[in-house]
């Protein structure tokens, strides 16, 4: 039969129960040592997974805003584009030159 501590079942001599216990209260520190370490690594873990959740929470909102303000401004160009004055073409087309005409006179 296989066991992970073969060394300590086999008989190495005469072993006393007080160098048992040494050994087994400095197995019991290195434990809480690592058991320690782990409760601070999870206690870590969570506060970062909160302070994540709430940046989530918070851009999901943003992006919540920004797309009721983009749903409003289509709206707005849409009603724009269905009234009867269709000078808006003419606004545009005047709007892409001038940007054309100091593109040009910039990199010139």
């Amino acid at each position: 039969m296989y066991r992970a501590n073969k060394g300590y079942n086999q008989p190495q001599g005469f072993m006393g129960n007080e160098s048992l216990e040494e050994r087994n209260d400095e197995m019991e520190g290195e434990l809480k040592g690592k058991i320690s370490a782990l409760k601070s690594l999870s206690i870590d873990i969570g506060v970062e997974v909160n302070e994540q959740n709430k940046m989530l929470k918070g851009m999901d909102d943003h992006f919540d805003s920004t797309h009721s303000m983009f749903s409003n401004t289509i709206g707005k160009v849409l009603k724009m584009a269905k009234g009867q004055h269709n000078y808006y073409i003419y606004y545009l087309l005047a709007f892409c030159m001038f940007v054309f005409l100091v593109l040009w006179i910039y990199i010139r």
